[in-house]
């Protein structure tokens, strides 16, 4: 009776573990498959997560393409001298206001404050100015205003009631044909319509509108107000 009982008693404890080693098993293939759902997850996330980031820079380089292909249009040039900084405020005004291309009119030999006063007779600028046949240089501006653009506005300070003579060596250098010229200048009292007339003459070609005088302070609305006035198309 007592090794019959021994025998059931190992044999319910056998029967036991083999349902735990069964029940582990289970157990461990429900964690391994859980394991893997887990990282296919995470790879279809980052899958699609690559799939959107390729996309987005596909369209961003299509955008970028496209925007570089827009043609703006721009056919305006600013272009001016200034040699105490007052007519260049005015032409970026302009600019501003036309979205056109600035260029500085810059002399190969720069004015410097003693060629400039005006009280003194022997100063450089009043000599150029008594003389209507000197020719001061500038440097290359390098641009082909003729090929590039449709109309041009053209700034500069009055010297001794005209036009720099810098001016006249501008417009003697390039070919307006085909182009609106629109002069401006700025002064404290001198008018415009003594150089725009020099410049039209010297220039010898171009379709010269009436120009206008500003002052150093003119207002950006006060410049807008003046170029639609001008009727540009």
């Amino acid at each position: 009776m007592s090794n019959c009982f021994k025998k059931i008693t190992v044999l319910i404890a056998i029967a036991a573990l083999m349902t735990g080693i069964v029940g582990c098993g289970n157990q461990s293939e429900t964690h391994t498959e859980s394991v893997t759902e887990t990282v296919e997850t995470v790879e279809s996330v980052r899958t699609d997560e690559s799939a959107t980031s390729e996309a987005a820079t596909e369209n961003s380089t299509d955008i970028s393409k496209e925007a570089s292909n827009v043609d703006v249009g721009n056919k305006t040039l600013v272009v001016y001298f200034s040699a105490t900084g007052t007519t260049k405020g005015v032409a970026e005004k302009i600019s501003q206001v036309t979205e056109a291309d600035l260029y500085k009119i810059v002399p190969k030999e720069p004015y410097t404050d003693a060629d400039l006063n005006y009280n003194d007779s022997n100063t450089r600028a009043t000599k150029e100015q008594r003389d209507p046949d000197v020719r001061p240089e500038f440097e290359d501006l390098n641009i082909e205003i003729g090929d590039t653009y449709s109309t041009v506005f053209i700034g500069y300070p009055i010297w001794w009631g005209e036009e720099p003579r810098i001016m006249d060596t501008f417009v003697e250098s390039y070919d307006f044909d085909g182009l609106t010229i629109i002069p401006f200048c700025t002064s404290g009292g001198s008018g415009i319509s003594t150089s725009s007339k020099n410049l039209s003459e010297k220039a010898g070609s171009g379709n010269w509108l009436d120009g206008n005088r500003f002052s150093g302070d003119v207002s950006l609305e006060e410049i807008r107000s003046w170029i639609d006035g001008l009727s540009l198309e």
